[in-house]
Order: structure tokens, then C-alpha cells, then sequence
């Protein structure tokens, strides 16, 4: 599946969330139009089309700014057929999901010698990640968004993917994410933040949490970690091992955002009572 086709995929899947996403106001009885437009067809692959009780909602995604013919004139046509077929309001939307400094992505327009047509442009780059880590239909484009490290922004991500109670939905959640991840981190990377069990076993440490059980705890936590970082000196997990649960659920959140085992050193050098 293609980057394009998976975000028209989960568009569709999740109309809602996506209508109050792109939506100034608060959308009502959200559907997902699967209709031809008149004239000649479009090629309209990786476009979405949902209605509002009173607007219609175009989203376009688009992995390269290369478009023939070019989206802005593609957006216009559009428009204007949008416009005869369903006489409502119409707010076009071009998603661009891998980083580009190509005019294209930063154009929000279509000029003519007598006519000028404005649509909407959002740049994933550019996006605050925090709307879609708290949004699991918007959770597998979160690696794409704005980070100062992206390593650690895909750590959060694993672990909000994990989060996710029904497993289908959450294996979906991680394929979609896995997909999009592809195209900003290393494969290998990728594997290691989202594999299903590493994230399964997530959610079991936050219940073992939940339950005050510190052995549990220290148990799941030892084995993450050793997944993460691989053999780790017997003096530091012995220092993991005697930590409270107050401490062990710390620890689990911050250790996402870890690149290293020094970085697990110098957090523990940092808790009191830790020696």
C-alpha cells in the first residue's frame, strides 16, 4: 500500500476525527462520499471526499509536489465540480507528507490571467506532533510531524500505538504507523520502536504498574530495556531492580526517549536514594 492510499485509507476509516481535525468548526453526521464526479474523471487515487450537514470536505495527499496536471489547477477543477454536483460549501485541504522544499508544497493557490483560486496547505513538518500523539486516527502520521528528535518522537509514538486496547485495532494503528515511518526513519529503527510484542509487553508493564507490583515491574522493565540497549552492566540493572514503582513507572516513560544506555546511567544518577 502506498503512502498516499494508506492516509486516504485511515481518511475514511476514521471521517471524524479527521473532519474535526481540518474543520474550523465542530463537524456533524460526518460520511465518506464514494461518488464519480461529472464530466470527465479525475484521477483521484489518493483523494478523500467527505461530507458535512452543510460542507463538503476534499482531502488530497501527496507524498511528491510532482502532479500532472499540477494541484493547483487539479484543486480548482475540483472546486468547481465539487461545486455544481453538490451546491454546499467546499474546503480543500492538500496534505503533503514527506519533507520537501519544493514551490509546489508551499502554494496555496491557483492563479490565471482572470482567476485566482485559494485552497488550504498543511505540511506535516511543520505540524505540532502533540494533536496527533493524543489522537490514535491521527497517530500514524504523528512520526512525520515537527520534532527536535525524531527518535524520540517515534519512541512516543510506539508507545501510544501500545496504549491502544483492542489489539485489531491497534495492529492496524501499527501498520499504518509503520508505513509512514518508512519515510523519514530506518527500517531497522522502525522495527525496534513498533514490533507487537515489545508493545504488547508495554501495555502489561503499565497494568503491573497500575497494581503496585514492583517485581512484575522491574521484570518487564529489565527486558525492554535489554531489547532496547542489549546487554546492560549487572551494576545498573541491579540499581533498576531496587527502585520503588513510583520510580519504575519513571523510568518507563522516560527511557522511550533514550538513545543509549548512558542515557539510562544518567537518568538513575539523577533519582535520589539510587546507588
Amino acid at each position: 500500500m502506498s503512502y498516499d492510499n494508506t492516509a486516504k485509507y485511515l481518511a475514511e476509516l476514521y471521517p471524524d476525527e479527521f473532519a474535526k481535525w481540518l474543520l474550523t468548526s465542530e463537524p456533524q453526521e460526518v460520511t465518506v462520499l464514494k461518488t464519480e464526479l461529472s464530466l470527465e474523471p479525475i484521477r483521484a487515487d489518493f483523494v478523500t471526499f467527505l461530507q458535512t450537514t452543510n460542507r463538503i470536505l476534499q482531502i488530497e495527499f501527496q507524498t511528491l509536489a510532482t502532479s500532472n496536471p499540477p494541484i493547483p489547477l487539479r484543486i480548482l477543477d475540483y472546486y468547481v465540480r465539487l461545486t455544481r454536483q453538490y451546491r454546499k460549501p467546499v474546503t480543500q485541504v492538500v496534505i503533503f507528507l514527506q519533507q520537501t522544499s519544493d514551490e509546489l508544497a508551499f502554494t496555496e493557490e491557483y492563479t490565471g490571467e482572470q482567476t485566482t483560486h485559494r485552497y488550504r496547505v498543511i505540511r506535516l513538518w511543520e505540524q505540532d506532533s502533540a494533536l496527533f500523539l493524543n489522537n490514535p486516527a491521527l497517530l500514524p502520521l504523528a512520526p512525520l510531524t515537527r520534532t527536535d528528535s525524531p527518535a524520540a518522537l517515534l519512541s512516543q509514538v510506539a508507545q501510544n500505538v501500545a496504549k491502544i486496547s483492542n489489539r485489531n485495532e491497534r495492529q492496524n494503528i501499527a501498520g499504518c504507523t509503520e508505513i509512514f515511518a518508512g519515510l523519514r526513519f530506518e527500517k531497522d529503527l522502525i522495527h525496534q520502536f513498533l514490533r507487537e510484542d515489545i508493545m504488547q509487553e508495554s501495555v502489561i508493564y503499565q497494568d503491573i504498574l497500575q497494581k503496585g507490583e514492583q517485581r512484575e515491574a522491574f521484570r518487564f522493565l529489565n527486558r525492554l530495556l535489554s531489547r532496547r540497549f542489549g546487554e546492560i552492566e549487572p551494576s545498573i540493572i541491579e540499581r533498576v531492580r531496587v527502585l520503588p514503582v513510583d520510580q519504575l513507572e519513571a523510568l518507563g516513560e522516560a527511557f522511550l526517549d533514550f538513545v543509549s544506555a548512558d542515557e539510562l546511567l544518567n537518568w538513575l544518577d539523577q533519582q535520589p536514594n539510587n546507588y
